[in-house]
């Protein structure tokens, strides 16, 4: 799906242009409709009409170029709403896991820890706990690899920077997780090693 929005959002919306083209192009030809039926007169020594008109000829001018350049800009706009509402939505998946491995402690699993009357269950054994917490990193990674694809069909700075924000995010949060993954390990392997070998018996 989020392949599909991206390629959505790369091409040109047909309707969007058509109709900014249409609106600019009548209402440029109901300005020049205007200043043609317009009475000029030459010679005139009335200096603050001259100034006047000047004003008016300024002011339609400027109001021109804005309604111009809001129209030639609404479809990248529009996009630009489009992926950020998009990357809204992975945002929430990122923080959704990292919610949820928050309660994942590692030190549970050696049994350093002690609980209290609020404490959740710790129903996890040290493996099911390291695939937990894998699978999670796994899913950070793969939600700042999808937000990419918006950052390919755009050139929109502030999509890019939500991307790279994104991004960020996730990598900051599967660090955490890869602590956790690692004390885990640590924990495995001093046990294995505070295990007694085998007895050996004397023949």
């Amino acid at each position: 799906m989020t392949k599909q929005r991206a390629s959505q959002l790369a091409e040109p919306n047909l309707w969007l242009r058509i109709g900014s083209v249409s609106v600019i192009v009548i209402g440029l030809v109901v300005i020049t409709y205007v200043a043609s039926i317009i009475e000029y007169k030459h010679g005139t020594d009335n200096l603050f009409g001259v100034l006047q008109g000047i004003e008016a000829l300024l002011n339609v001018i400027v109001a021109t170029g804005i309604a111009i350049f809001f129209l030639s800009t609404i479809e990248s706009r529009w996009k630009r709403h489009r992926a950020l509402e998009h990357l809204h939505e992975l945002r929430t998946i990122v923080h959704v896991i990292d919610m949820h491995q928050l309660t994942k402690d590692p030190s549970t699993t050696s049994g350093k820890a002690g609980r209290t009357a609020s404490s959740p269950a710790r129903v996890m054994t040290p493996y099911e706990l390291l695939r937990y917490l894998d699978y999670c990193s796994e899913m950070l990674s793969l939600s700042a690899k999808v937000a990419t694809l918006y950052a390919q069909s755009s050139r929109d700075s502030l999509v890019i920077s939500a991307v790279t924000e994104l991004e960020q995010i996730s990598t900051n949060l599967s660090h955490k997780i890869w602590q956790k993954i690692t004390l885990i390990d640590a924990d495995d392997k001093a046990l294995e090693t505070a295990k007694p070998g085998p007895s050996s018996t004397s023949v």
